[in-house]
């Protein structure tokens, strides 16, 4: 009987074993709680107690507590392996702190619209050899190589034409924020 379920038991296999295992469950705890985290135990324990009941028929365990004990380290050292494939530790829980609902109010739109009209002017603004270089490199996804051979021009002036249209958005765009900033500040300001 495993957590109070009977299971059925392989013929040849001695019922002291799966007895004597579920005699151990609260030692097996004691164990995993000192090596995995507490979440984690009664699954640790679950997992012995299934290995033991799928234990294929062998020869009779002699120190069962010692075979339970190896397997509990085994079933420790399975889940630190398919943990590292899996990268576990790399992962984390979907919360509302981490990921926050992003609420698209009307402000917000407004906003947006604005910034595209912004940096659509500034690409406007562009000399049209730079503007077509750099969509094609950054919208298009397109490496300088094949920028290059499509337009005729060599891989550095392509180089030169990106560099050229990511100052000039700077330029304007940082430009942009200072006059929004001190038209913020002046219908702040009490009259």
């Amino acid at each position: 009987m495993i957590w109070g379920v009977k299971t059925p038991k392989a013929s040849g296999e001695p019922a002291a074993l799966i007895d004597s295992g579920a005699r151990f469950i609260p030692a097996l705890r004691a164990f995993f709680s000192r090596r995995a985290p507490a979440a984690d135990v009664e699954d640790l324990v679950q997992e012995v107690l299934l290995r033991i009941q799928k234990r294929q028929p062998a020869p009779a365990v002699n120190n069962v507590e010692g075979y339970l004990f190896e397997v509990a380290a085994n079933v420790l050292i399975d889940r630190g392996r398919r943990d590292r494939t899996r990268r576990r530790s790399d992962h984390c829980e979907l919360q509302e702190t981490h990921h926050p609902v992003d609420e698209m109010s009307p402000e917000r739109v407004l906003q947006g619209r604005e910034q595209v009209a912004r940096v659509m002017a500034a690409l406007n603004a562009l000399p049209e050899r730079t503007r077509r270089v750099f969509i094609l490199v950054r919208f298009e996804e397109m490496s300088y190589k094949l920028v290059a051979q499509r337009l005729g021009v060599s891989v550095s002036a392509v180089e030169k034409h990106v560099m050229k249209a990511l100052r000039h958005l700077h330029e304007r765009l940082r430009d942009q924020d200072d006059v929004d900033n001190v038209g913020a500040r002046e219908t702040r300001r009490p009259g």
